[in-house]
This record gives C-alpha cells, sequence and structure tokens, in this order.
C-alpha cells in the first residue's frame, strides 16, 4: 500500500554514528497537532457564509468569535484523535465533539475501510497466489529482456494504481535482481523495474484507496469522480516510465562500462538458474487471482459516476444500474471478499479469523494516521480559524486561471509530501483547504485531488523519507546517490507531464 511512514530499510539496525532518523508520520502529525492547536490562538476566527450543501460562498468570510475558552481548547487537544475518529458535527454551532448530535465529521468510515482492505490484502498474500503468479511472469520472460521489463513494471504499475502496491515490492528483489543480471543488466534496472513500475502506478492512482480514496472522502467527492483524466494519466505516464528504463537497459546490456550502479563481484557470471524457477500456478491459485481481479473491477464499476463520465455532464442523472457506493459499502465488500478468498483457499475458520485479525493489525498505522489528520482538521474547526486560512489563500486564487491553479496546487504540495510521506495523513490534512480553494477557483475537486495525488506520488519515487524507495536500494544493493542520478532526468519528464494532464483537467471542467 502507498503509505509509507519510515525511512530506514527493512531489518536494518540502527547505525552508533546515526545521528537523525526521520520521524515516523505519526510523529509528524502529533507535532503538527500541538503546533496548530498553539497557532490557532494567534489567528483570528472567521467564517464564509455558505451554500446548502455547506461549500463555503466566495466574498462572504467575515470576522467571528470563537467562544472558546483556554479550556475548551485543551479539551479539543486532548480529544483530537477520538475526533478524528467519531467526531460529530453539530448543525446549529458546526463544533465537532464525540457526544454531540449531528451529522459525522471524524473518518471512522475511511478508517474501517483501510482497515478492511488491509485484510484483503494479507489473507491475498497469504495464499502465495499473487507473488507466484507475478513471480511467474517473470521467469516466463526470462530470455526476452525488454519484454520482461515491460510485463513486470505493467503488473506492478497496474496493482499500484488500483491498490497501493508499494511496500509490497520489497520481497520482488530476491527474485528481479538474479533475472536482471543474467539477461545482461545492471542491478540499477532491477531498481527501476520495481520502484519504478510500482510507484508510477501510485503516482496516477484511479482507485487506490489510500490515496485518491482517502483524498476523495476529504473533498466530499465520489472516488469515482475524475477517473477519466487519472486513467489517461495512468497510460501515458506507464509508458513513459517504462520506455525510459527499457532504454537504459538496452544501453547498459550493450556497453556494460555504462552502468550507474556498477558490477559488484559476481554479478556478470550470474547464469539464468540462479534465478530459480518459481512452483507452478495451481487451479486453487489461477481462482483467487481470477478473484481478486474481479474484487477490484467490482468495486471500479461501483463508484463510478458512469452518467457524468460518458456524458462529460456533472450533473447528469445516474443510470439506473449506478450503484453510487461509497466507503461503508466499500468496506463491507473487502470484508467479504478476504472471507470468500480465505474460503476458496481452504484456510479453515481458525487461519482466516487470524489472517484477518493480522492484516487488521499490519494496517493500523495508516488508519491512525488518517484518525490523527483528522483531529487537526477539528481543532482547526472548532476554533473556527478553518475559513480564515482558506481567505487568506483566496486572493491568490482570484483571476488565476483554472490551469495554473491546478499546476500550483501540484508544487504545493510538494513540501508537504516530503514532510508528511504518508498519502492517507498528507490527504486528510490538506483536503479541508484545497477542496473549497477548488471551488473558487472554478475548477473541479476531482481536479485537485487528481493534482494533490501525483505530488505525493512524484516525490516518493526518490524521497529518503520512504521505506519503498531507501529499502528498495539497500535490497538491490545500488547506492542512494546512484539512483538518484538515474532517476533525475525521469522526475523531469514525469513532472512537466503532470502539470499537463492536470491544466488539462482543469480547463476541461
Amino acid at each position: 500500500m502507498s503509505t509509507p511512514d519510515t525511512g530506514a530499510p527493512p531489518g536494518e539496525k540502527p547505525s552508533a554514528g546515526r545521528k537523525f532518523v526521520f520521524p515516523s508520520a505519526l510523529t509528524v502529525l502529533v507535532v503538527v497537532t500541538l503546533a496548530v492547536w498553539a497557532v490557532a490562538f494567534l489567528i483570528p476566527s472567521g467564517a464564509y457564509d455558505r451554500t446548502k450543501g455547506g461549500a463555503p460562498i466566495q466574498g462572504t468570510y467575515h470576522r467571528v468569535d470563537s467562544g472558546q475558552s483556554v479550556v475548551d481548547r485543551l479539551n479539543d487537544l486532548f480529544l483530537s484523535p477520538v475526533n478524528g475518529l467519531y467526531g460529530v458535527r453539530d448543525a446549529r454551532t458546526g463544533q465537532v465533539g464525540p457526544d454531540l448530535a449531528g451529522e459525522l465529521y471524524g473518518s471512522a468510515g475511511v478508517f474501517l475501510f483501510v482497515i478492511a482492505i488491509g485484510a484483503f490484502i494479507t489473507v491475498v498474500f497469504a495464499t502465495g497466489a499473487l507473488d507466484l503468479g507475478i513471480g511467474r511472469l517473470a521467469h516466463r520472460l526470462r530470455d526476452r529482456g525488454a519484454l520482461l521489463v515491460a510485463g513486470v513494471m505493467l503488473v506492478f504499475s497496474l496493482l499500484g494504481t488500483v491498490e497501493g502496491f508499494a511496500e509490497e515490492t520489497l520481497g520482488f528483489y530476491g527474485l528481479i535482481v538474479p533475472l536482471m543480471l543474467a539477461l545482461g543488466y545492471d542491478r540499477m534496472v532491477a531498481t527501476g523495474t520495481i520502484i519504478l513500475g510500482a510507484g508510477v502506478g501510485v503516482l496516477c492512482s484511479t482507485v487506490n484507496p489510500f490515496a485518491t480514496g482517502v483524498a476523495s472522502a476529504a473533498a466530499d467527492i465520489s472516488l469515482g469522480d475524475g477517473i477519466v483524466l487519472r486513467a489517461a494519466m495512468w497510460v501515458v505516464l506507464t509508458a513513459v516510465t517504462i520506455t525510459y528504463v527499457i532504454r537504459y537497459a538496452k544501453r547498459v546490456r550493450e556497453d556494460p562500462g555504462r552502468s550507474l550502479s556498477g558490477f559488484l563481484p559476481g554479478d556478470r557470471e550470474q547464469a539464468a538458474a540462479d534465478a530459480g524457477e518459481p512452483p507452478e500456478l495451481t487451479p486453487l491459485h489461477r481462482v483467487v487471482l481470477v478473484l481478486v481481479g474481479l474484487t477490484f473491477a467490482f468495486m471500479i464499476f461501483s463508484v463510478v459516476p458512469w452518467s457524468s463520465a460518458l456524458t462529460g455532464e456533472a450533473d447528469a442523472t445516474p443510470y439506473g444500474f449506478e450503484l453510487g457506493w461509497s466507503f461503508p459499502q466499500l468496506a463491507a465488500l473487502f470484508l467479504v471478499a478476504a472471507v470468500l478468498v480465505g474460503i476458496v483457499a481452504r484456510f479453515g475458520e481458525q487461519r482466516i479469523s487470524a489472517t484477518v485479525v493480522q492484516g487488521a493489525a499490519d494496517f493500523i498505522s495508516p488508519a491512525l494516521v488518517i484518525v490523527l489528520a483528522r483531529g487537526v482538521t477539528v481543532i482547526m474547526n472548532n476554533s473556527r480559524i478553518t475559513d480564515t486560512v482558506l481567505h487568506s489563500i483566496e486572493g491568490l486564487v482570484s483571476g488565476t486561471s483554472s490551469a495554473v491553479f491546478a499546476i500550483a496546487v501540484f508544487v504545493v504540495n510538494l513540501p508537504l509530501a516530503f514532510l508528511i510521506p504518508s498519502t492517507s495523513g498528507h490527504a486528510t490534512l490538506a483536503m479541508p483547504i484545497l477542496a473549497p480553494l477548488a471551488d473558487f477557483a472554478g475548477v473541479s475537486r476531482a481536479v485537485v485531488v487528481t493534482a494533490w495525488q501525483t505530488a505525493s506520488g512524484w516525490m516518493n519515487l526518490w524521497v529518503p523519507t520512504t521505506a519503498v524507495t531507501i529499502g528498495g536500494v539497500a535490497l538491490a544493493k545500488v547506492g542512494y546517490d546512484k539512483y538518484l542520478r538515474f532517476v533525475w532526468p525521469l522526475l523531469a519528464a514525469l513532472a512537466v507531464l503532470i502539470c499537463a494532464f492536470v491544466a488539462l483537467g482543469a480547463v476541461g471542467t
């Protein structure tokens, strides 16, 4: 999944000389919570007049009294994680609290959705079907180098765009590195195949629940809104990334001296047999893979607003077959799918239960990140400074073209993605401000979601705060500085393409 929150390679022990380790996303958000709470004493309270749908009306900002005492603010700080999970917003006062009556403001729905996804993914990996399927693909293409690189990257990218396949790639270095060396490539080709293959898919997430899903929920739009733009971006950027890695791979095979990573002793003598042939897929494995494909296909079908996507009209009347599902239904879908996969794999009741619980436990960290980030927005809401922050940026949006605004959203989120490499936490924190700004700029909120997630995905292709990148280069035995030298031309090209796509998407709304 695409929610890394540590910079240390898996299994690496802290060295005696290490002076600084970048904190986890949870720690960063605790610091952000304290900082926002303190700054809220200095920022004046204010509010916009709002539409019936709750959207702020541009030009109506005015100062108001927050009505909060120091004790009230301390209580908000103390209860911020609780409010972030199941805080309820009072319709009359706008305040959020766990014992109020009104509409759910907390992220309980998204929290459960992440837990359900975790259970499903863990059960699927416990069957061995997905990693064995990828291993069989790699072995089958072992004599066709360019096709092997393209095939593995395409599969990783597809998994990245639909389910945030990222940390799971760390288990494939032991298979992909020997295969690439046997084909006359270097370790950098293996590194690029894995990191960039999955990374570009996450960057161009279409329905990835940890990026698009969380951001869409925070922006109060459907997971399927904007999927056409994101799908087109995925096709183009994936093709560009695959072409980039293949060109480098061909150059290295023709002239090993042009390798950026160099070769370790024994690398040039690797034989194809060293990679080993994975076992054959059993009928059970094939059935599991079909179930996984059908589950994600049904998820896409259930969330896409087909009438709007096919007619191009945002307010088109929904077709009769549209389900319009959101996070509660999707959470139930993945829980049911997890149990179904376990039954098909003949796990038995106890193993299914244990694996589902283990999956929930493994994904509790990104789920808590979402809760803490939502707790920050509760503090801003209750102290009534959210609209003041929004108003301070309103002037920058007014008169700005929609294309420039969309590009600005991408650029502004780059440093935030460095500080908060967790896509879920970044989305929950930023969207309450970015989404209303889109209304002021006359841009679809779906475009803002796309611009935000591309910034997060682009940064996570190279920043050392992600376990996927720093752990990947460590497992491949490639220097991080050499990886940066390899990837920076592609990063520049992807940045240009991203800006073009989000600008085009903004103009078309």
